[in-house]
């Protein structure tokens, strides 16, 4: 299977609650407006930063469903899936693929033993039922488990729909991945888009990032698509002291960038879900420091 094109900034949508605890279907809507007004070339929901770990399934779907539906089709979504069995990731896969995603990312079981083997099955069992391409998150930094270089090539041998992974890693893994795997994956790099630009010269088509700076990642993301290196390289370097502090932690990033981000939108209140980092005065001096000259996103 030849490798799709998809490519540039895809940031992860938070999942955001009413003052009831419920997701808030409005709140949501209004971030995916603002993304894509932001110029962002698709959107990404369903992982950490939509905090998976803390929603039913009936949320994910929901959540899934209302991305697919406010984006209507003005630009590739991306679905990420976090069921722990084959069947409930083949049957997330298929629901997402018939209301409209474009690729979907599967997380691995939390079985933090598992046998290179054994995920290579698992990963490569949903992948020949799934209807559209499949990616692999492979973050064991934050999911504490994941695939060597060798294994993830031979998953796209064995099961070519296995064509786009979110390789969450400092430059120098990414670097050695696009190298090894030779173009036959999309390789997209997380982390909050703290190595940028050093991700794209190595390798990568794209990032996944947070919501709340993705005008300005998509700006440099253009810059260095159009070959305008000295312009994205200020661009980065006047944003990377917030990156940088937003994501030292993923319970950190989900304090402090949803709240960015829903200051950006011009959203009310942020109503956590337990259990749930609590904002700091220190840390909300901080981001404010750092994003005072961020206006409203979209605009």
């Amino acid at each position: 299977m030849a490798r799709p094109d998809f490519h540039g900034i895809y940031p992860m949508l938070y999942a955001l609650f009413g003052a009831d605890g419920g997701l808030d279907r409005g709140a949501h809507a209004a971030q995916v407006e603002a993304c894509i007004a932001a110029g962002v070339h698709g959107l990404a929901v369903g992982g950490l930063a939509s905090e998976c770990n803390k929603l039913t399934v009936e949320e994910r779907h929901a959540l899934a469903d209302w991305t697919l539906q406010a984006a209507a089709g003005r630009v590739p979504v991306s679905v990420t899936v976090s069921d722990n069995t084959t069947g409930g990731q083949i049957e997330t896969v298929r629901r997402a693929a018939d209301a409209g995603a474009a690729w979907a990312v599967l997380q691995p079981p939390p079985v933090k033993s598992a046998s290179e083997a054994a995920l290579i099955e698992f990963f490569g069992t949903v992948a020949d039922a799934a209807p559209i391409p499949v990616g692999i998150q492979n973050a064991p930094e934050y999911i504490g488990i994941g695939l060597s270089n060798a294994g993830l090539i031979e998953l796209n041998r064995r099961h070519p729909n296995v064509t786009v992974l979110k390789a969450e890693g400092p430059v120098m893994t990414i670097a050695r991945l696009a190298e090894e795997a030779g173009g036959a994956l999309a390789l997209f790099n997380g982390r909050n888009g703290i190595e940028l630009l050093d991700s794209l010269r190595n390798g990568c088509a794209g990032m996944i990032p947070g919501v709340e700076t993705c005008d300005v990642q998509s700006r440099i993301y253009d810059l260095h698509r159009a070959g305008e290196e000295d312009a994205a390289d200020a661009a980065f370097r006047e944003v990377l002291p917030l990156l940088h502090f937003l994501m030292s932690t993923v319970d950190h990033l989900l304090c402090y960038g949803k709240r960015l981000a829903a200051r950006r939108i011009g959203l009310g209140a942020v109503h956590d879900r337990g259990p749930a980092t609590a904002p700091h005065p220190a840390g909300m001096r901080t981001l404010e420091h750092w994003s005072r000259g961020l206006g409203r996103l979209g605009t």
